[in-house]
């Protein structure tokens, strides 16, 4: 019996479901991001137990086939910008298409109707979430962050980085790094 979760993308989330549904006696077999296999299928006064446990965390119950697969969309982009290896040269049609055993083109106008922007806008938003979490920890340089996350060039994720933000890399960097107190300052 698998279930559905809208708003899981990280670890975290998958051990935060996981300890809920101990928690309320739901035996789960596997639970990966946005999906929950369980041992049994749940009565209806457990799987009302769990909807009211899971909103207040900010996770809801899917259960409509066109909202699974956008969750799927969004959690394999998710996936392929956390786990992506400077050494795999991917192409997002290709990898989503392979993944979720649909036509490109379908779930590009599936996404875009339902979350009213696209596939790739998505995809790069996450993935300068990302950028900024590297900036953040201070440990590549940003040569190192455009190579890990398969930019062409510094030059273009620079500009991308300032379309979509307003801010340089470097900017940005600076700005996070002023707002941080030292600990015992806090």
């Amino acid at each position: 019996m698998k279930l559905y979760i809208k708003n899981m993308v990280c670890n975290r989330c998958i051990m935060v479901v996981k300890q809920e549904l101990d928690r309320l006696g739901l035996k789960s077999k596997n639970i990966i991001l946005g999906e929950v296999e369980l041992e049994k299928e749940p009565s209806y006064t457990e799987k009302k137990q769990l909807v009211n446990t899971l909103v207040p965390l900010g996770f809801e119950l899917i259960d409509d086939k066109k909202s699974r697969l956008i969750e799927k969309i969004k959690n394999t982009i998710i996936q392929l910008v956390q786990q992506q290896d400077a050494d795999i040269k991917t192409n997002l049609s290709d990898v989503l298409s392979k993944t979720l055993h649909h036509d490109y083109n379908y779930l590009s106008n599936l996404f875009s109707e339902v979350e009213g922007t696209t596939i790739e806008k998505y995809f790069i938003a996450q993935k300068l979430e990302k950028v900024k979490e590297l900036l953040v920890y201070d440990e590549l340089s940003l040569s190192e962050i455009a190579f890990r996350l398969n930019y062409s060039s510094v030059a273009y994720l620079s500009n991308q980085f300032k379309k979509v933000t307003g801010l340089t890399p470097s900017h940005f960097k600076q700005i996070r790094t002023e707002k941080r107190k030292p600990l015992d300052k806090v």
